[in-house]
């Protein structure tokens, strides 16, 4: 039932934008809690590298003194990955075009992200 909750918040997610490819929700220890991610994509990886890197900028915001971390960006030559804390125990994970507008991408991922923590 939760996992159903959390699929629609990701479709709708998805909706906002023709630039989200894929969107998921994964524990903070790593584990895919909900996705709307293509069927090449791999759910344990993609889950094992949020994870990891939500975790790394944490640790370097924390160590860094730039205060509590909002957003990981990864950018690269075919898109974009950007990772959120969505409560305490999960990570939203977005993947978008390399042409995506990030300033509507960021907000409907703050939304989106507010939602997910609601629901867990």
């Amino acid at each position: 039932m939760r996992s159903d909750m959390l699929v629609s918040v990701l479709s709708d997610l998805s909706g906002t934008s023709a630039d989200i490819e894929a969107a998921g929700v994964i524990s903070t220890d790593g584990l895919m809690m909900a996705s709307v991610l293509p069927n090449s994509m791999d759910e344990d990886r993609v889950g094992a590298m949020s994870a990891a890197m939500l975790s790394l900028g944490d640790r370097t915001a924390q160590e860094l003194a730039r205060g509590e971390l909002e957003q990981v960006l990864i950018k690269g030559d075919t898109g974009y990955v950007l990772m959120t804390h969505a409560g305490k125990e999960a990570v939203l994970t977005v993947m978008a075009k390399p042409n995506a507008k990030l300033g509507l991408i960021f907000l409907d991922v703050k939304r989106a992200a507010g939602s997910i923590a609601e629901l867990l």
